[in-house]
């Protein structure tokens, strides 16, 4: 298999091209700045949460209510930050990247469709 396009082929989308477009590198841009910031701030957290577990125990073990501990609500606190960075996402890639997302590709769909 070859990465050339054939010769006979002139009206090829040139994928390249593309990919070093302005509105491409915004796109890029624009999930990027969303996605690193929320993926630091998940893994400091989740680290810390390990961390306090490893370190803290006497902090970790504290009874906040009942049978329920510091180390408990921080456990569950994961799972809750897990489920509200995929909604925060989506909700996000609805409203910035999709749109772009969505032009780019019925853009190429139309270049495709008239080679």
């Amino acid at each position: 298999m070859s990465d050339h396009t054939p010769a006979g082929s002139s009206s090829a989308i040139d994928y390249i091209a593309i990919e070093e477009s302005p509105r491409f590198r915004t796109l890029k841009r624009t999930q990027r700045s969303f996605i690193f910031p929320l993926a630091a701030f998940f893994l400091i957290w989740y680290f810390a949460y390990v961390l306090l577990a490893a370190f803290a125990t006497d902090f970790m073990g504290q009874r906040v209510w009942g049978d329920i501990t510091v180390g408990l609500l921080l456990g569950l606190g994961q799972f809750v930050t897990t489920f509200a960075i995929t909604m925060a996402y989506v909700s996000f890639a609805n409203r910035k990247i999709d749109p772009l997302a969505t032009e780019i590709r019925e853009e190429l769909e139309k270049a495709q469709g008239q080679a």
